[in-house]
């Protein structure tokens, strides 16, 4: 974790989303995250955090308020959204790596594609971040052949190789076998440690409490409070967060 700059990397403000049925996902939520800042967003299933999540890259579309990226507003229009991915890593639930490429070529395509990288500089940024995550005897090997722990860690390396300013999990170890889950945690604790902007959903508590500077909670689409860690899980104030935090931390 870093000092926080006063000026925010990511700023959501009064942000809302509607579905067609006319379901609100998200209800007036803003959020700022700081330039080195660790954000970790929890709250029950269904509460709007990977909604939350996806609207920061414009993958949810939001029916109200705005969002601004290192200072640019986040649009509508295709191009400001292809310029705006470029500055945020996104990694999902499910590691979304190309089948058919081997590791070292799921990393190397975004660069070559987007940022007009050579081959031989994107195999040499590529060779780093998988060597960065353990993964470097890996390289040629195809995703069949990884286990999850070491997909999702290959999925993160293919978001670091686009040098992003701030990285978004979406339950990064949810689909994951327990005894993989502290493999890719490591990855996104040194991360943080390196001063990577990062925003977090999780259920992870431990990781939390460890590694962010604020936890925020959602519930029903709302954001209903935010603090920091100590604050936040040895002394919340707000009732419905007392009886999450009773459920998710007992024995």
């Amino acid at each position: 974790m870093t000092e926080t700059a006063e000026v925010p990397l990511i700023k959501a403000s009064d942000i809302e989303k509607r579905y067609p049925n006319g379901t609100l996902g998200l209800k007036r939520a803003s959020l700022s995250v700081a330039l080195g800042e660790v954000v970790v967003i929890v709250g029950p299933s269904g509460s709007g955090k990977s909604t939350l999540l996806r609207t920061l890259n414009g993958l949810e579309t939001i029916t109200a308020g705005e969002i601004t990226i290192d200072g640019h507003l986040l649009h509508e229009r295709a191009a400001d959204l292809r310029r705006l991915r470029t500055s945020v890593g996104m990694v999902f639930q499910q590691f979304n790596l190309f089948p058919h490429l081997s590791a070292i070529e799921n990393l190397m395509l975004a660069p070559q594609k987007v940022l007009k990288l050579s081959a031989a500089e994107a195999r040499a940024r590529a060779e780093k971040l998988l060597a960065k995550v353990g993964l470097a005897d890996k390289a040629d090997v195809h995703p069949a052949q990884l286990s999850g722990g070491q997909q999702q860690r290959v999925a993160i390396a293919r978001a670091l190789a686009m040098q992003p300013k701030v990285m978004l999990f979406d339950e990064p170890t949810s689909a994951l076998d327990p005894e993989m889950v502290g493999e890719v945690l490591e990855v996104m604790k040194q991360l943080a440690s390196e001063g990577m902007t990062m925003c977090v959903v999780t259920h992870e508590m431990g990781f939390a409490r460890a590694v962010a500077d604020r936890v925020v909670f959602m519930d029903r689409g709302e954001i209903v409070c935010e603090a920091a860690p100590a604050g936040f899980f040895d002394a919340p104030t707000h009732e419905r967060l007392k009886t999450f935090l009773r459920q998710v931390l007992k024995a």
